[in-house]
């Protein structure tokens, strides 16, 4: 059975296409493409139907990611029933998350990000939206790292 992940930030336009990316490019070098998924979503409706930020895609592609997933809102009634983990950048996001939650196993499916850090000391990973260049390319180093500590777990369930 596939192990299912969704990522979730607050736009779905930045931070979680972003790990969405990297997450796929790590699942697929691996050649576990047959046995992990994932997509990614946001805990508001702002962006709907937009592709990722462009700064964050700039930025993405030049470390060989491509972001081509197109923003949606989170939704309680499917995503927590779809999905295996349901994983939130920063903290609004995981109590966004959780006020969403119909039940206690919706809430044990829901993580943060950074709980997955292998080599880095990050809380969350900081939204870049509003900042420069250095915002994505931190955003992206916080998730390289995370994504792989993620991988390395799901890897060691059966």
């Amino acid at each position: 059975m596939k192990k299912r992940v969704l990522f979730v930030c607050l736009g779905n336009i930045c931070r979680s296409p972003a790990a969405e990316g990297v997450f796929r490019t790590y699942v697929e070098r691996e050649g576990l493409a047959d046995e992990i998924e994932c997509a990614s979503a946001g805990t508001s409706p702002y962006h709907i139907g937009e592709p990722a930020d462009h700064r964050m895609q700039m930025h993405a592609e030049k470390r060989g990611y491509e972001l081509d997933s197109i923003a949606r809102a989170f939704n309680s009634k499917t995503d927590f029933d779809n999905f295996d983990f349901v994983i939130g950048m920063d903290d609004q996001n995981v109590w966004d998350l959780r006020a969403k939650a119909r039940n206690d196993k919706d809430r044990k499916k829901i993580y943060k990000i950074t709980d997955f850090a292998v080599d880095m000391d990050y809380d969350a990973v900081p939204d870049p939206y509003y900042g420069g260049a250095t915002g994505f390319e931190l955003a992206l180093d916080i998730l390289e790292d995370a994504c792989d500590g993620l991988l390395q777990q799901l890897k060691e369930i059966p």
